[in-house]
């Protein structure tokens, strides 16, 4: 068994990326955060993960994204796994935060490809592999997602990576192109972890041989997200394909705007946090708001008296 064999198999299903909530003063509500997180566990999420692009940590500082991760291990408390984001643009803020997620014990760090800064290929190896060697007891999930970043990680480069790096483990794709999530399995091995980052993806990667998603949808329905895996695990592909189109229309919602916005819209009309973003980020129309009340009606049950703002 190798080194990482274990948490391998762990690591799997629906690991859910938290969204930070805010006060209307923008502070960090540290108390609806906990509550989201025991609420997520309790529903059947396989594993957390915070500070990922839905937990809008390009809008958090250095030690606020420190106070989150610290926040959500405690609560955590060993329950299931907890895999904080720990990447950045800047190369020493990733290595500060990852090596402080390996201190506070994480099951695994999510590393986003550096964004607007555009590297090279050759770059981007090299900014992975130093990470990975400045914590090689710490699993490393690579974060591609083209889409927010501008560059995408290529397979090649990923593979190379896998080889020369343990503890790189696996690779969320937020990738729309098919073609590559089929290839990232054939060239760094079936055993390396496929996770969707696409909503539409999230069953589709299960039938080539992903380890499970970390989708944004969870935010809203979690026992669903996390019954695909579920279903498929158990061999009853009827009915995690059945979900996969329960929550399209839910899916289509929730990115017609920037994530995490709509997903704030609608954890506001819930009930479960105050809908909050700092800017440059703000929340969704108010036609859009409306558009994902008249939606969330057929998922879960509003309370009376929809929060908006």
């Amino acid at each position: 068994m190798t080194k990482f064999a274990e948490v391998k198999q762990r690591l799997r299903g629906s690991i859910a990326p938290i969204i930070t909530p805010f006060h209307e003063d923008e502070s960090i509500d540290f108390d609806s955060f906990k509550k989201l997180i025991h609420w997520h566990i309790e529903s059947g999420s396989h594993g957390i993960s915070v500070t990922g692009t839905t937990g809008e940590p390009s809008s958090l500082t250095i030690d606020e994204r420190l106070k989150v991760m610290e926040v959500a291990k405690v609560t955590i408390n060993g329950r299931v796994p907890f895999v904080p984001g720990t990447g950045s643009t800047n190369h020493q803020e990733t290595l500060y935060l990852t090596k402080k997620a390996a201190e506070m014990g994480a099951d695994a760090a999510l590393i986003i490809v550096p964004y607007y800064n555009k590297p090279s290929q050759h770059a981007l190896y090299k900014h992975f592999k130093l990470v990975a060697e400045s914590v090689p007891d710490l699993p490393l999930i690579v974060y591609n997602i083209p889409g927010r970043t501008g560059t995408n990680m290529h397979v090649e480069t990923l593979a190379k990576l896998s080889k020369d790096c343990p503890n790189i483990i696996g690779v969320k794709e937020s990738n729309k192109d098919f073609e590559h999530v089929n290839r990232v399995l054939l060239n760094c091995g079936r055993d390396f972890l496929l996770y969707s980052g696409i909503e539409l993806l999230c069953y589709p990667m299960l039938a080539i041989g992903g380890a499970g998603h970390i989708s944004a949808t969870a935010n809203i329905v979690p026992d669903k997200v996390a019954a695909i895996y579920d279903a498929w695990k158990a061999g009853d592909v009827e009915q995690s394909q059945n979900l996969h189109y329960e929550l399209m229309q839910l899916n289509d919602v929730l990115f017609k705007d920037t994530n995490p916005a709509p997903l704030k819209a609608a954890l506001g009309q819930m009930g479960k946090i105050k809908p909050v973003l700092r800017l440059p980020m703000d929340l969704p129309t108010q036609s859009l708001q409306d558009e994902i009340a008249e939606v969330l009606k057929h998922y879960v049950d509003l309370p009376g008296g929809v929060v908006q703002k």
